[in-house]
């Protein structure tokens, strides 16, 4: 290869080099614009040179100085914008309105590295500050909500040592609900780069402008000082800042007597090329700052697009930094819209279904109710009866597939309607009025869900109940028509489930009425409504009372007497059964305890009450407060509680018969009665339920139910109590066929704590006398 040819390679790399760094380029043009000063100068007299190096420092600190205006005001743009980006950002927003700590400093530090920050800040309107409070002391975070609190977004600021350029935004939300802060340090290090930018060293720094400290501004700011021996020429001058009583000033200085020396012979001949020098340089500085200026102008006005809400891509026109910049901000853009229609999504549907979800269903019937022709809607809400032991029996990877076949289907099913998931197994559907009717809609809805399911191998047939509202007689809203389809869909569950029913006034009132009940029941414990009445338990070998049955009691200061029938399910079904619980066998425990050595206290134990972990320690506190005989205290339990987990059950029987009490199984012979459970756990009563009981003086088959359950009771060592014995009659044949225990108004109603003692002496009397 010849020379000529590689020279020319050479030449033409390089020039593609300086083409696409803009340092390269500013470092070329102020090397070339510096060449010429100097040749310009060596031309000149020795008389000009003083002067002229007089000029050129002041020109230089002035150019300085304006060069630190424009970085600053550039940096303090670029701050703001990004602030302006993210305040704007819909999920920041919604992290700020609730609080999610997490959520914002997750943002300020992803901005925080992108935009290549020392410090991104969130400040609230109450002064809490998120972010990196590295160098802000409680002061400084003062300071700085008191400026922002007075409408002040920009400026310099000194933390710790260093100072910083700042730039805020606020968050609205729609109210101001805070600022975001971005800044940047302007240390040592970040003024020697600036520095640098000049021909000579002005050793710029900021410093804090001391009360009556000197800026001749008459001026420009400059004056001169001796220092160790030299003339300084110093330029001092105060800048932007954020902190109003804090205010800062850029100093720059130059030795005089250093730049003069050994140029006084032809100081003056310099000084005629020193004009044509500054000519030049002005020149280069316009060129210059006019070709950096149009791609900064272009995204500026793409920025302020972007933050008003539209689409805007800046034109690439070179491969330098600029053109880098530009594409970096085109793939911002794009990348914020791609994240704020991610989030815009996920805010109004249900991640597994992909169905719209609560808020969309809202805003979809609050739509339908607004228009005139659709203003007659139907909604249906939907939920699949006993979803629970699906995912209980074949686990939760089967169950959300269900759920998505649950949504298909219903889409399907009403293709004119909107479908969305609500929350876990409840669907809703959103119809209009016409075509078929809602009953028919109702139905349709019922059976297309009772169809199998063939889900991962599984053959799954499941029935839904479905609750309906419709417009505008059941709701002129959205919120209260989805309300009263729910509490449809409630009552078609509490009915059989399987099947649909509509809305009826009477439900909103019943809700209403076990919403007021299910409050004052929270504060019934708490005001002392509550009581205990005991019902006596007569042995009939004994001839004698030989326990009390614990019954709760409820009264209320302005309904009167609450039966049990209504409060005690409102209790299991909002857990206040544990609190009550707890209460009730302290209580039966400690009345217990002032009764003859040979009678039991009974204390009935809900299901809800008996998964609970801490029962055990509960019976044991009981015991040990009162001071009564374990062997005294009887828990009466169903048979329920067998069905979900039958070994969990029998390891807590075995834990409770461990600490010495009576373990009895109330209401036997009804619902899910099994021989295996007394198999498997030695109980000691058996409680013969009243059904039974009240069938003896009608059915013959009844006295024979009753003595198989004594005779089995019998042979394994089991007492019986028969409940509900309100006759003689049911007496004498109770009594016939062995059964130990009798229980019923023939001897008392349940009868407050006070009157135990006067019923004891009463039955004891009449003992005695027969």
């Amino acid at each position: 290869m010849s020379l000529p040819l590689r020279l020319k390679r050479r030449w033409l790399r390089w020039r593609r080099a300086a083409q696409s760094t803009l340092t390269i380029r500013m470092t070329l043009f102020y090397g070339a614009l510096f060449l010429a000063v100097t040749t310009l100068t060596l031309l000149g007299t020795r008389q000009a040179i003083e002067s002229y190096a007089e000029n050129a420092i002041r020109h230089e600190m002035n150019v300085g100085s304006a060069l630190f205006d424009r970085i600053s005001a550039m940096q303090r743009r670029q701050l703001s914008q990004g602030a302006d980006v993210l305040a704007s950002d819909f999920g920041f927003r919604e992290a700020v309105g609730t609080n999610d700590a997490p959520t914002i400093e997750s943002a300020l530090h992803s901005l925080k590295g992108r935009f290549q920050l020392d410090h991104a800040l969130f400040v609230g309107v109450d002064g809490t500050v998120v972010g990196d409070l590295q160098h802000l002391g409680r002061t400084d975070q003062a300071q700085l909500y008191d400026a922002l609190d007075a409408g002040r977004m920009q400026g310099v600021v000194r933390w710790g040592s260093e100072g910083h350029i700042v730039a805020a935004a606020p968050v609205r939300a729609p109210i101001l609900t805070g600022w975001v802060v971005f800044a940047r340090n302007m240390g040592p290090t970040d003024l020697k780069a600036l520095a640098k930018l000049s021909s000579i060293d002005l050793h710029p720094q900021l410093m804090p402008l001391v009360r009556g400290a000197r800026t001749d501004t008459a001026n420009g700011g400059l004056r001169e000082v001796v220092r160790n021996g030299e003339l300084m020429l110093v330029q001092t001058r105060p800048v932007e800042t954020l902190i109003e009583t804090a205010p800062e000033m850029l100093v720059l200085e130059y030795s005089l007597t250093r730049a003069m020396a050994g140029y006084a012979p032809i100081l003056w001949a310099l000084f005629g090329f020193g004009a044509v020098g500054g000519v030049l340089a002005v020149a280069g500085a316009f060129a210059a700052s006019r070709s950096l200026s149009r791609p900064i102008v272009a995204l500026e006005a793409a920025a302020r697009k972007v933050s008003a809400g539209e689409h805007a891509q800046v034109k690439v026109e070179t491969r330098d930094e600029i053109g880098r910049l530009a594409q970096s901000f085109n793939r911002m853009v794009d990348a914020v819209e791609a994240r704020e229609a991610q989030i815009a999504h996920m805010a109004f549907h249900d991640a597994l279904t992909g169905l719209p979800n609560r808020a969309m269903l809202r805003e979809q019937v609050a739509l339908g109710l607004t228009r005139a022709e659709g203003g007659n809607l139907m909604l249906f809400c939907i939920d699949i009866d006993n979803f629970k032991s699906i995912n209980e029996s074949l686990g939760h990877p089967v169950g959300d597939a269900l759920l998505c076949e649950v949504g298909a289907r219903l889409k399907a099913t009403c293709p004119s309607g909107f479908a969305a998931r609500l929350a876990g197994d409840e669907f809703a559907i959103k119809l209009r009025a016409g075509g078929q009717t809602a009953d028919q809609a109702g139905r349709a809805i019922v059976a297309a869900l009772a169809e199998p399911f063939d889900i991962d191998g599984h053959r799954i047939i499941v029935s839904a109940s479905v609750g309906i509202a419709l417009s505008p007689q059941d709701g002129a809203d959205a919120t209260s028509l989805l309300k009263n389809a729910e509490l449809a869909l409630h009552r078609a569950k509490s009915e059989g489930k399987g099947s649909h029913r509509f809305f009826e006034s009477a439900m909103d009132a019943e809700a209403q009425a076990r919403r007021a009940l299910e409050t004052d029941l929270h504060d019934a414990l708490r005001n002392g409504e509550l009581a205990l009445h005991f019902q006596p338990l007569f042995g009939l070998s004994q001839n004698r009372v030989t326990a009390f049955e614990a019954l709760l009691r409820w009264q209320h200061p302005t309904r009167g007497m609450v039966s049990p029938v209504h409060f005690i399910p409102l209790a299991e079904e909002t857990g206040l059964i544990i609190p009550i619980g707890e209460w009730a066998l302290h209580e039966a425990c400690r009345i217990a305890a002032t009764w003859p050595d040979h009678i039991r206290v009974a204390v009935n134990i809900s299901p809800i009450q008996f998964r609970s972990p801490n029962l055990a320690a509960v019976v044991l506190q009981a015991l040990a407060r009162s001071g009564l005989a374990p062997n005294r205290l009887e828990l009466e339990i169903t048979e329920s509680l067998f069905i979900d987990n039958v070994e969990a059950t029998l390891s807590s029987l075995h834990s409770l018969r461990a600490l010495g009490v009576r373990v009895a199984l109330d209401d036997f012979g009804t619902g899910y009665s099994s021989l295996s459970y007394l198999r498997s756990f030695p109980f000691d009563k058996l409680k013969i339920d009243r059904s039974f009981i009240v069938d003896l003086l009608e059915h013959q088959g009844a006295t024979a139910i009753i003595r198989a359950i004594t005779t089995l009771a019998d042979a394994l060592g089991i007492e019986t109590t028969a409940e509900g014995v309100e006759h003689s009659d049911q007496l004498d044949i109770l009594r016939a066929e062995g059964c130990g225990q009798i229980q019923g108004y023939l001897f008392s109603r349940p009868i407050p704590a006070q009157d135990v003692d006067a019923l004891l002496d009463k039955l004891d009397g009449a003992r005695k006398a027969a």
